[in-house]
């Protein structure tokens, strides 16, 4: 969808990440698992990618930071106020972990989105719900996120900091950083990690989320651990999830966790057996609407949809050349911008966050205001 923006441009937003992505990439250049083989020939195994710059052949619509949020915006259903109105820590700690599950979306072979710019910016809301990003470091690439609804009184803060690696048939990613989920009426924060991202060449080309995610609640003495497995070669199983909800105090299960991320995963009490399903990607992942610019003067220039709005609109109309001629305009803009910064002194600073960075942390990225405003894109509450 493309609307018009401040100052004659355009902001270009497309559909979101959902079950059926992989059929609907028809903006895919054709034979791509050749051109990224041929791409990654003279890169070392074990080299780190984070720097590494794609052509626009291999670029999905859309920004880092757009697929960064989506998955708080887009759905087909309210999970956010089950964890909010969940009566007992148990029922809070059950719908939180479905939750992060639903923020588990499926990605496209062979494509990638835009690595974002240095302050760039992508803010949506959903009915109560604000969501706002900022790239708030470049080297490295760091995204920060804060989203809050005051109705349903939660706030969300994270900070993601991806490291790809090259493994000769394989890239895996791996993303730092802390997530947490604060429910204020119940006085809970739930902190989470993200599960890593493996993209396979051969024998079987794929992406799939694997790995170990822990979520955890001090307030309530809950957690729970994940894990999310791709397929092996003695088995075709894919995006399968295994884990268990667990007393912290004394790390005895409660729940046990089955399922596949794609379809349904269900938990059975280890007490008495009962089983019962908590999340259906179905219900999740389908019929999810495009986001829409509500008012497009207040459109920031900043914005994910406006920054990379040319070379979106020239992927999408497969016009390769151009839509590298885009990308390098905007690279080149960034470029300049930084060599101006260099020669006055200045450092940049963040809009939005205030971050820090120590060795055993991590990154840390903090929101400067108490709630984020409501946003002139927007997502039809029905999706």
């Amino acid at each position: 969808m493309v609307n018009r923006g401040d100052g004659g441009r355009t902001a270009v937003l497309t559909a979101p990440l959902s079950l059926d992505g992989e059929s609907r990439a028809d903006y895919r250049a054709p034979n791509l698992l050749q051109r990224i083989l041929g791409l990654l020939r003279n890169i070392r195994p074990g080299s780190d990618l984070t720097n590494f710059q794609l052509p626009p052949l291999f670029n999905i619509p859309k920004s880092q930071l757009q697929c960064f949020g989506e998955p708080l915006y887009c759905t087909g259903e309210d999970m956010l106020s089950r964890c909010c109105r969940a009566e007992t820590p148990l029922e809070r700690l059950t719908a939180v972990m479905a939750w992060s599950i639903s923020i588990t979306r499926p990605l496209i072979f062979g494509v990638a989105p835009y690595n974002p710019i240095l302050g760039e910016t992508h803010h949506v809301s959903r009915g109560n719900l604000n969501v706002l990003l900022e790239q708030v470091s470049h080297h490295p690439p760091v995204s920060a996120l804060h989203a809050t609804d005051d109705k349903e009184a939660l706030e969300m803060i994270w900070c993601q900091h991806p490291v790809p690696r090259f493994y000769g048939t394989s890239v895996e990613t791996e993303v730092h950083g802390k997530r947490q989920l604060k429910l204020l009426r119940s006085g809970e924060t739930y902190v989470m990690n993200s599960p890593k991202l493996l993209i396979r060449f051969l024998p079987v080309p794929g992406v799939d989320w694997v790995g170990n995610v822990r979520i955890t609640c001090q307030e309530t003495g809950l957690g729970a651990e994940l894990c999310y497995r791709g397929p092996s070669f003695i088995s075709r199983n894919r995006r399968s999830i295994k884990g268990k909800i667990i007393d912290l105090s004394s790390s005895k299960t409660l729940y046990e966790v089955d399922g596949h991320w794609d379809s349904t995963v269900t938990v059975k009490d280890v007490g008495n057996g009962k089983q019962k399903v908590i999340y259906n990607a179905t219900e999740i992942m389908s019929g999810l609407k495009t986001p829409q610019v509500k008012d497009s003067e207040d459109v920031s220039w900043s914005e994910s949809a406006m920054v990379w709005s040319e070379v979106s609109r020239w992927i999408l109309s497969k016009d390769w050349d151009k839509a590298r001629e885009a990308k390098r305009a905007v690279e080149e803009e960034q470029r300049k911008l930084r060599k101006e910064r260099d020669s006055r002194g200045e450092t940049w600073v963040p809009k939005h966050f205030a971050i820090s960075y120590d060795k055993a942390n991590g990154w840390d990225c903090l929101p400067i205001e108490k709630s984020v405003p409501s946003a002139s894109i927007h997502v039809p509450f029905d999706c």
